[in-house]
């Protein structure tokens, strides 16, 4: 059964879960010569749907949380629907680009794999990327953060996390052709954007359900004194895509 992780903080996760950047699809794009139709597997928000749709004639987008789909950006060439990545009712070789963005470490890769050769059609490229945990250049705040990580949430982390941790360097990526490419995605944040995006961690909502309060609360005070109201720090996720072809 898959997991749905994501339902209840689907509000916060559409506005503090950070962008994937403009060289991201750029590069995509030179991976998928035809430009019918793509699938976006696992699309939560849909943060790359929407990207998508300005290059192909129709996007499908599929995710297991309706909370999610529900808070998704919209355009017409857009259509979301409630589906498992392993299996879909999409006809035979329907797709030319098959992406899943942040999600694959929570897929079963052979069953996926399995359905994308199904529904992608001859050769059609498959990109799965993820991002790391960010880094604010402050070595105080990032000692911080790597505690409230390791020390704090760690225990909460469901196993699959660990595919994130290593980039995806584990993970069975059983498609053809399959090579790496590496990506960043920067920007500013307040301390409050950063409290929000760690709101969306699925360990601050486990433990928040198993303790009775959220761990943002043992952090909070230390990270006002090192972070002052008003002030911005440059954000850097570091992104990871494997990609190859059906």
């Amino acid at each position: 059964m898959p997991k749905d992780l994501f339902s209840t903080q689907s509000d916060a996760y559409a506005r503090y879960r950070p962008v994937y950047p403009a060289e991201l699809f750029a590069f995509l794009l030179t991976l998928a010569p035809g430009r019918e139709a793509a699938w976006d597997c696992a699309t939560g928000n849909g943060q790359a749907a929407v990207v998508l749709a300005d290059h192909f004639q129709t996007v499908e987008a599929t995710d297991i949380s309706e909370a999610q789909l529900a808070k998704a950006g919209q355009k017409q060439k857009i259509r979301y629907s409630v589906a498992a990545a392993e299996q879909t009712s999409f006809p035979e070789h329907s797709f030319d680009l098959i992406t899943v963005a942040q999600a694959y470490h929570w897929i079963d890769p052979e069953a996926f794999a399995r359905e994308a050769r199904r529904v992608g059609r001859p050769g059609a490229p498959v990109a799965v990327w993820m991002y790391n945990r960010f880094s604010t250049g402050a070595p105080a705040l990032d000692a911080l953060f790597d505690r409230f990580y390791f020390e704090i949430t760690g225990p909460y982390w469901d196993p699959e996390r660990a595919h994130v941790d290593d980039n995806y360097s584990s993970i069975a990526f059983p498609f053809a052709n399959a090579g790496t490419a590496e990506f960043s995605i920067d920007t500013r944040w307040t301390r409050d954007e950063a409290v929000g995006y760690l709101s969306t961690w699925s360990a601050v909502q486990k433990y928040t359900r198993l303790k009775g309060f959220s761990p943002l609360g043992l952090v909070l005070d230390e990270l006002r004194a090192a972070w002052p109201d008003g002030v911005i720090h440059p954000i850097r996720f570091p992104v990871v895509m494997r990609y190859g072809s059906v």
